[in-house]
């Protein structure tokens, strides 16, 4: 079968899912990017409109404690690229096609069972890497974990054990990462208290390592744990965390590594002037062969919205530092490590740079064309390197540049132009445009042509 044949079958397929299905009525639950967070006995009063409306409450008795609710995800992107990694000889179109179902059992208060499957495939992806991990991950189990749970007092108890996605603030360092095709999980164990104020985590779990085409196993070379709190206000406008997150890896080049990261993130309106303001920092330290660690990063993004205006224009600008390694040759790594972050909503569209020996100034402005509905967005990029003894990085850590290939700190600049449309509760059409321009140190170190990478979308969510 070739790649038209198998566009076409795709494309047939996502309509013909799609086309199944009328729209809800808009009163009921959103759907959140954990599928576990939803809460399946919302549904019990809802009377249910289609047959896929049907599986999101399924019980013996409606006033029963013993229920499932069922729900699943399909996704089709088509992306081009122009001058991938700034090579002029690297140019390739393709799509890429992810399905997602779950079922969620609650036996009473205490017992709960979640299960949820992926199919992740591509078409031929001519690029560095083919069809990559981050591409392709057939018939696997994204989460399939038992709850057992309790409620002392105000407080909401739970024991969480299996294979489970984590996500933690605004994801910059931990995160499912849903632009991949295949979606980040972990194995292990984590405890979780909660109540209308504040969320405590404390984990220690393996991520799960994707095998594109056999069942996923965890990592045995890497341990990731930590402790995780945040508190917010009665509203949800403002609030913070405090995290402490650790990760051992073994078996490295320089030997077995353990980094502990300690940070705090806070986020508020200003009364005022109704600027919002959300900041995160975090420090690093620990032990990385025979060296010791010693590392940071900070971000801050400020913005206004015209609410009174029916368009609703925003204005935000945000400033990200990540630090790098200012003498490679003494006993200290100072290379800030991103743990498993989200970075393409922080550093660009084009996944070009990660959160390592990097400084970023954004800027941008969005708007709503057709209210609740449209949202068009601008985005602006300025890159340059925190420290000029350290190579460039790429978007999954590894190295795209050593430091010595070039004496510029200047990597360069991207602009963003993304549109969305929410077409219903369901059904969700997303477009983008971006070009990264090279900088010095990217003309001086090796192929320098701008990148240029487009991309359209089509997402059904019940």
């Amino acid at each position: 079968m070739n790649i038209i044949t198998k566009h076409r079958t795709w494309v047939a397929a996502f309509t013909a899912v799609a086309t199944t299905v009328a729209a809800y009525g808009e009163e009921r639950p959103a759907y959140q990017n954990l599928r576990y967070e939803e809460r399946g006995e919302a549904y019990r009063t809802l009377e249910p409109e289609t047959i896929l409306g049907r599986a999101k409450f399924i019980s013996p008795a409606r006033d029963g404690d013993v229920f499932l609710s069922m729900g699943g995800q399909a996704r089709l992107r088509w992306e081009s690229w122009e001058n991938f990694n700034f090579n002029p000889a690297q140019d390739d179109d393709f799509l890429l096609l992810r399905l997602r179902g779950h079922a969620d059992l609650h036996a009473g208060e205490a017992f709960r069972v979640f299960l949820e499957g992926k199919y992740a495939t591509s078409g031929d992806r001519d690029l560095p890497g083919g069809r990559r991990t981050l591409d392709v991950d057939e018939f696997d189990v994204q989460n399939a974990f038992v709850d057992l749970q309790t409620a002392p007092g105000d407080w909401e108890v739970v024991l969480r054990l299996g294979r489970q996605e984590l996500s933690y603030g605004a994801q910059r360092l931990v995160s499912p990462l849903d632009w991949s095709n295949t979606r980040r999980t972990w194995d292990g164990m984590r405890a979780i208290m909660k109540n209308k104020a504040w969320r405590m985590d404390a984990f220690l779990t393996r991520p799960a390592t994707v095998e594109k085409y056999d069942f996923n196993e965890p990592d045995d070379n890497q341990t990731f744990y930590g402790v995780y709190t945040a508190h917010k206000s009665e509203d949800g406008k403002a609030g913070y965390d405090l995290y402490l997150l650790g990760l051992n890896r073994d078996d490295l080049p320089p030997g077995d590594e353990e980094r502990v990261t300690t940070g705090a993130r806070g986020y508020g309106v200003c009364p005022i002037s109704g600027i919002d303001v959300e900041t995160e920092a975090a420090w690093q330290f620990g032990d990385s062969g025979d060296k010791s660690i010693e590392a940071w990063f900070a971000a801050v993004q400020a913005g206004y919205t015209i609410a009174d205006v029916s368009c609703k224009p925003r204005v935000q600008l945000g400033y990200d530092y990540a630090s790098g390694d200012s003498n490679p040759e003494d006993g200290t790594v100072e290379t800030f490590h991103q743990l498993f972050p989200l970075g393409h909503a922080y550093l660009g569209y084009i996944d070009v740079l990660g959160r390592q020996n990097v400084t970023d100034f954004s800027q941008s402005l969005s708007f709503w064309p057709v209210a609740g509905e449209v949202q068009i967005r601008v985005d602006h990029h300025v890159f340059h390197r925190a420290e000029t003894s350290d190579a460039v990085y790429n978007v999954g850590g590894g190295i795209l540049r050593e430091a010595d290939a070039g004496t510029s700190s200047d990597v360069g600049t991207e602009i963003d132009v993304t549109l969305t449309w929410k077409a219903h509760r369901h059904t969700t059409f997303a477009a983008g445009y971006s070009r990264f321009y090279a900088g010095d140190f990217i003309e001086q170190s090796g192929p320098s042509e701008d990148v240029e990478f487009m991309y359209a979308s089509a997402q059904f969510t019940f």
